[in-house]
This record gives C-alpha cells, sequence and structure tokens, in this order.
C-alpha cells in the first residue's frame, strides 16, 4: 500500500459490496481492526460506511452492526431500500447507495489528499477519474481473488493504487469468537457483532436488492 503520514485521506466503504468480496474469500472483517490499519497508514479524516435498510421488518440482524460503526468511529450513511414489482410480477428491492457515495466523495476530494474506496463497483470509475483531475490520489479495495472477481477491470486500471483484499486479510480479519476483543471501545457496551448474527441480512440484502437503471 502507498501512503504517505502526513496525506490526510478519507475511507467510503460501499457495504454490501466490501461485505461480499469478503464472503467470496471466505472471512470475516473486524471493523475496528480495519479502521485501525488505515488511520495508522497517514491522518483518516472520516470513514464512511453505505448500507441500504430494509423496512418494516420486526428485527433486522444488520442494525446491531450499524450502530455499533456509528460508536465506534463511523460515518453512518444509511436510506431505506424501496420495493417494487417487475414485469413478471416478482418481488424486487432497490437499495443502491452510489449516488450518496459519489457525492460524499466529490465533496471530501477538496479536504483531503487521498480517497480510499471500498468496492469494485465499475460505475465508479469516472467518479475516480473526476477525483483524479482535482489532483487527489484515489486507492480501490476489492479482491481479484474471488471466483468471480469482485473488482471491475476498468475501476483497478483507473485507481492510482489498487489494494487487493486478501492481502490484507490477515490484519483485519475477525477471530471466530463471539468474545469482547481486548480493548473494545466501551460504547456501546457490547462487542462488535458477530458477523453470524448479520451474515443472513447482509446476504439477503446483497441478493434482494437489484440495481435499477
Amino acid at each position: 500500500m502507498i501512503f504517505y503520514k502526513e496525506e490526510r485521506s478519507a475511507m467510503f466503504i460501499d457495504g454490501a459490496n466490501l461485505y461480499a468480496a469478503a464472503r467470496g474469500l471466505g472471512f470475516d472483517i473486524d471493523y475496528k481492526k480495519l479502521l485501525e490499519v488505515f488511520a495508522g497508514r497517514g491522518r483518516l479524516v472520516r470513514a464512511f460506511y453505505y448500507t441500504a435498510l430494509i423496512e418494516n421488518e420486526e428485527y433486522s440482524p444488520i442494525r446491531p452492526l450499524v450502530d455499533w460503526l456509528d460508536y465506534n468511529g463511523y460515518s453512518m450513511v444509511t436510506k431505506p431500500t424501496k420495493e417494487f414489482t417487475d414485469a413478471f410480477g416478482r418481488r424486487k428491492i432497490k437499495g443502491n447507495m452510489d449516488i450518496e457515495l459519489a457525492i460524499d466523495v466529490m465533496e471530501m476530494c477538496d479536504h483531503v489528499e487521498h480517497i480510499i474506496i471500498f468496492s469494485g463497483d465499475g460505475d465508479f470509475r469516472r467518479l475516480v477519474e473526476a477525483v483524479q483531475r482535482k489532483g487527489v490520489r484515489v486507492s480501490v479495495v476489492s479482491t481479484m481473488r474471488s471466483s468471480p472477481p469482485m473488482v471491475a477491470d476498468e475501476l483497478r486500471r483507473q485507481a492510482d493504487n489498487f489494494i487487493e483484499l486478501q492481502d490484507i486479510m490477515p490484519h483485519i480479519s475477525r477471530a471466530r469468537t463471539d468474545a469482547p476483543q481486548q480493548g473494545q471501545p466501551a460504547m456501546p457496551a457490547q462487542p462488535q457483532p458477530s458477523m453470524k448474527d448479520v451474515a443472513q441480512s447482509l446476504a439477503a440484502t446483497q441478493e434482494e436488492i437489484q440495481d435499477v437503471a
């Protein structure tokens, strides 16, 4: 990874995309470690996490993770999904966060020297190009080693720096235990929710939410 100690940076995490990439590599992300890894490589100004939430559920397993992230250093950007019926009468859920992420990146790029995007979505290629024209470096974090690869080739080529998720896996992977970690922040009282608790909801969201042009 190419980082400079005095360089101001900001992280932008496409939650569903990063979850799918980690799942493709067979590990769970420890978001506390993830924040520490990138904060330790420069002056991290902000870490944004984007996810859509399915409304009208009595209990959403993803909510504990969203609340935990909000209390532990992440700026949460959420919106409710929208349900619709397609031409074949099938129930679909729309919850794309690309616009929210792109707007925040363009606003923040005037205040930082390095943008880090956690997504492999090829739709972000033009965003990366626009940010680079402002003189800001862009790193993309995703994986080519899952099957199929999670990063679009055009996005990887456009980025100044591509960070292979599997390469940093030893530093950000979550131990397969529900026990609190040493040094865990006191707020909220519970440790980071186990991905076992939220995986079903995240998987359902990833499969049900359809990008509609």
